[in-house]
């Protein structure tokens, strides 16, 4: 998702989304130990959108406060 898709969500959305792309990450990590991971580039990305969000979420928490 773009930056802009996700100042779009709840803090709750973004949660669960931030949940979803931490499971997928573990699920990717383990095809790389066994040797089917197809695009190794995508752990990246993904750990960067949940980089992202976890900024969001704490701006978000900030500015209510």
């Amino acid at each position: 998702m773009k930056i802009k898709e996700l100042r779009e969500l709840t803090v709750d959305e973004l949660s669960a989304r931030r949940n979803e792309l931490k499971q997928e990450i573990v699920n990717l990590r383990i095809q790389s130990q066994v040797g089917q991971l197809e695009n190794p580039s995508r752990v990246k990305i993904m750990r960067r959108e949940v980089a992202r969000i976890e900024t969001l979420i704490s701006a978000r928490r900030l500015a209510s406060a």
